[in-house]
């Protein structure tokens, strides 16, 4: 049996269990994505870090070095499958932003998840999200908030960060970690607003756990 700490109250529950699937090109979501791991594993959690299948042609791919340099650095991180969302109590989606909306290779494997979701098997888990996008309003909120209208069909519960800790009144997204790539990579605050993000998420579900325990 784990402890999980969470505000006010302390349930002791079977370990959480926490799916990270992200989807990354030159590597700033795959930076958000491990701080989230980081952050769930100190709040007690079983971790599993999962990254969508490239989808873009070969030459799209060539064509940016540091987008087929990073794919041939994460190649031995697993690919999700529809398991890891079944065994999850937490979800943890990442994406890049294109043009406001998820990146077509997370969505891709989104769109596999019909059998889960018809026999009710996506219902009543954590979900939150996180996102990059190459400059400050390029549309990191609506990318979140697309994620959300998924995750109302699932029948999820949504776990936004807030305002719930000091880091996110200097990341300054409640709706989930954001970092701009035009400015280089993921610097401390945005990491740590990832670490907060999913022990948030973590110790909701913790407590969810506790409260059908009960």
């Amino acid at each position: 049996m784990t402890a999980i700490r969470a505000r006010g109250r302390e349930p002791t529950v079977d370990s959480v269990k926490v799916a990270i699937i992200y989807y990354s090109a030159t590597g700033n979501v795959h930076a958000l994505a491990q701080a989230v791991a980081e952050g769930a594993e100190k709040a007690g959690a079983e971790v599993r870090l999962r990254r969508a299948a490239e989808t873009a042609p070969q030459e799209a791919v060539d064509s940016r070095p540091e987008w087929a340099r990073h794919l041939k650095d994460t190649a031995d991180i697993p690919r999700p499958s529809l398991d890891d969302l079944e065994w999850a109590d937490v979800v943890l989606l990442g994406t890049p932003t294109r043009f406001g909306n998820p990146a077509s290779q997370l969505r891709a494997f989104m769109e596999t998840t019909g059998p889960l979701w018809f026999k009710g098997a996506l219902a009543g888990k954590v979900y939150s999200a996180f996102t990059a996008s190459n400059t400050a309003h390029g549309g990191q909120e609506s990318t979140i908030l697309a994620l959300a209208n998924t995750f109302y069909h699932w029948g999820g519960i949504i776990v936004p960060p807030g305002y719930t800790d000091p880091v996110q009144f200097k990341s300054g997204n409640p709706y989930g970690t954001s970092h701009v790539a035009g400015e280089g990579a993921p610097g401390d605050v945005a990491l740590e607003a990832a670490r907060h993000q999913a022990r948030r998420a973590v110790q909701i579900a913790a407590a969810l756990k506790a409260g059908r325990a009960g």
